[in-house]
């Protein structure tokens, strides 16, 4: 499993960016860093997780 204790592990992320949607590497860089600059994640130094901040959960909620 791909998400433990709020943690989202990277290779979850970037493996059906990469391969499923054929983004490129750097794209997915810009992206994360995006994410992380809004407040929507943050990523643990050794950039093994992500986890998902308060402020974006409800992001989650939109349909």
């Amino acid at each position: 499993m791909g998400v433990q204790d709020g943690r989202i592990y990277i290779e979850w992320i970037n493996a059906p960016f990469l391969f499923k949607l054929k983004g490129s590497g750097s794209e997915f860089g810009v992206g994360l860093k995006h994410a992380i600059e809004r407040g929507w994640l943050s990523k643990r130094e050794s950039g093994t997780y992500v986890k998902l901040m308060p402020s974006s959960e409800d992001l989650l909620a939109r349909k």
